[in-house]
This record gives C-alpha cells, structure tokens and sequence, in this order.
C-alpha cells in the first residue's frame, strides 16, 4: 500500500506484536495465542487478495473483518466453562495492555493523512481512545507500584475506557463503505482492509475488549473482598 509509509506500516506490525506478548502475559493461554496468530494468518491472505475492499457484496464483507472477534470474545465472556481462564487473568499486564492505544492512534493519524480513514477516526476528530493508553501507565503506576488507589478506581478507569473503544468503534463501522454507512462520505474507512490493518478492527479491538470485560468482571469480584489490587 504505496500511501502509506513503510515506517508506519513496520511500526503498526510491531504494535500488533507486543499487543500478543501482553495479552500472553495477563493470560498464561498458549492455546489462545496460538489461535490468535493462526486468525492472524488468514486475514493476512484475505487482506492481500482484497477480500475486503470488495463493496459490493452483501452482507458486507467488512462485517466479517470485524465480527468474528467481537462475537468470539463476546461469546467466551459470556459461557461460564469459560470463566476460570478469564478471571485467572494477570491484572497488572491486562492494565499495561492498553499502552498499545497510544501508537495505534499514532498510526490512525497517517493513514488519515494518506487518505485511507476520515478524519474523525483520529485524535483530532471524535477518537478520545489514545486518552486511554496515555492514562494506562499512570494507573498501573498507583494502583500497582504505589498502591496509592483500590479497585474503584481501577474499575471506574476500565468502564470508561470502555466506553472510548465503543465509540471509535462505532465511528469505524458507521464511516466504513457498507449498506449501513452514516458517516464520512467523502473519505470513508477503507484502510483497516488492507493487510497488515485488517489486524487492527479483527486482532487488536478485540483483545482490548476482551481485557475490558474481563477486568471489570474481576474487579466487580474483589469489591468486597478488599479495596486495593496487590
């Protein structure tokens, strides 16, 4: 993809990468993490054959970038067999997670300089989510290393940014070129079905909010055993 630089493209493909060795790190599943990389793959076929950028199919075949994560980590946080590998989850590496906002937002801003995303999708539009990866630290930092603040924090801070990652992901699937767009008609989302950002909306979204759910389950279950997270 010639618009965007090979510096961008690298930097998002790293990001990809450590968002897999945090995710391996709060969870201790190497059967998930094979999974993932095996998802990984495949969208990486389908995004080189453009599978995605073809508009005029219906469904749309933008929803099959970005349902079956969702629907996958809905689907796991939802069946109690699966519970005790939820909530055996490592909180302190599912908090620094989420530093992974910060360069995705930094990659979101090029590809809507290169034309490939509306500018809403950005830091400079509607998209608050880098709020949530430059807060990241700070709360790990306090809750963790200083034990400054509890679990009230902790959770209020994951249901708010919780909330962030709805709302770009409403904005994306609103300005994205399918039957259903409301949104950014003369610069729609079609950078996410080019390979390697097909991983983005179909890897990356998906584990944040796996880590979401699952934190706020976890700490919804300490509330009255104790008010820090040690």
């Amino acid at each position: 993809m010639a618009e965007i630089s090979i510096l961008v493209t690298v930097s998002f493909v790293f990001t990809t990468l450590v968002t897999l060795w945090f995710f391996y790190k709060a969870s201790k599943h190497r059967k998930a993490l094979f999974g993932i990389i095996i998802w990984m793959a495949v969208l990486s076929m389908l995004g080189f054959s453009g599978f995605y950028r073809n508009t005029e199919t219906f469904p749309p075949r933008f929803a099959f970038l970005i349902g079956p994560g969702i629907l996958f980590v809905l689907l796991i946080f939802l069946i109690k067999k699966d519970h005790k590998f939820s909530d055996t989850v490592n909180l302190k590496w599912l908090t620094l997670l989420h530093v992974i906002r910060i360069p995705v937002e930094i990659v979101l801003f090029y590809a809507f300089r290169a034309g490939l995303i509306p500018e809403l999708m950005t830091f400079e539009g509607y998209n608050f989510d880098i709020l949530s990866g430059l807060s990241a630290p700070v709360i790990y930092y306090l809750v963790f290393i200083k034990k400054k603040i509890g679990y009230k924090v902790l959770l209020l801070w994951n249901i708010i940014c919780l909330v962030l990652l709805l709302n770009i992901l409403t904005i994306a699937v609103l300005s994205a070129q399918t039957p259903f767009q409301k949104l950014a008609f003369d610069q729609p989302n079609i950078g996410v079905t080019y390979f390697p950002f097909v991983w983005l909306p179909a890897v990356i979204v998906p584990m944040v909010l796996w880590s979401h759910l699952v934190g706020i389950r976890t700490l919804y279950k300490h509330k009255r055993s104790s008010n820090k997270i040690v």
